[in-house]
């Protein structure tokens, strides 16, 4: 199976987003696993006026809600049923756009440059570092933000069928990746998790040198 059909089949077995959160609310980021927790989208700094590309996705929920906040957006996602999904629900909102395509070869082949990079609990976790980054910042702005989410080093999980392997890398050992591959400012930090739950999430933001 290929990784494509491999996230396909994932996608298509995953609860879509609720229409509404906990306060109301028709569009917001979510870092972390569990709703309604964790930061706003002011871990980005403003958004308006500004290019966002993010890696992974997903039904767009978190890339339209920083599109309503006045940025225009571009989600790539691996797996085809996710593109149909997003471009369904978010079809009334100007300014946004998705791809499917493996990150990889999108980042290689594009000639677009991105003002903000996010992946939440997506590529960043399970593309090498040491091919990614790099590509990544060779399409970033100078001073552009880099913000990914994902499970801390050492938490159990379970992996969706045929996703592979996974990069839990430590606060550190981020640090030192990002900062060798063109990032400054590095910070990395764990999202401790809601009352009655044990994992929190990772959150690194840098920008870009």
């Amino acid at each position: 199976m290929s990784l494509a059909e491999s996230w396909d089949k994932y996608a298509v077995g995953s609860k879509p987003r609720r229409a509404v959160n906990a306060t109301g609310e028709t569009t917001w980021l979510n870092w972390t696993q569990y709703a309604d927790h964790g930061p706003t989208e002011s871990v980005l700094g403003t958004v308006a006026g500004r290019r966002v590309l993010e890696l992974g996705s997903g039904s767009g929920s978190n890339l339209a809600h920083l599109v309503t906040r006045g940025a225009t957006g571009l989600g790539v996602d691996v797996a085809p049923a996710r593109e149909s999904v997003a471009k369904e629900r978010w079809a009334g909102l100007a300014g946004l756009e998705f791809r499917t395509a493996e990150v990889t070869a999108f980042l290689s082949e594009t000639d677009e440059t991105f003002d903000v990079v996010l992946s939440i609990f997506g590529a960043v976790w399970f593309v090498d570092p040491h091919t990614l980054l790099p590509l990544i910042r060779s399409r970033m702005t100078s001073g552009g933000t880099l913000a990914f989410s994902h499970l801390p080093t050492g938490s159990q999980d379970v992996k969706p069928g045929g996703a592979g392997l996974r990069y839990n890398h430590s606060l550190d050992a981020w640090k030192h990746l990002l900062t060798c591959h063109g990032f400054a400012v590095v910070s990395a930090s764990i999202i401790d998790p809601p009352q009655g739950r044990t994992v929190g999430t990772m959150l690194v933001h840098a920008l870009a040198r």
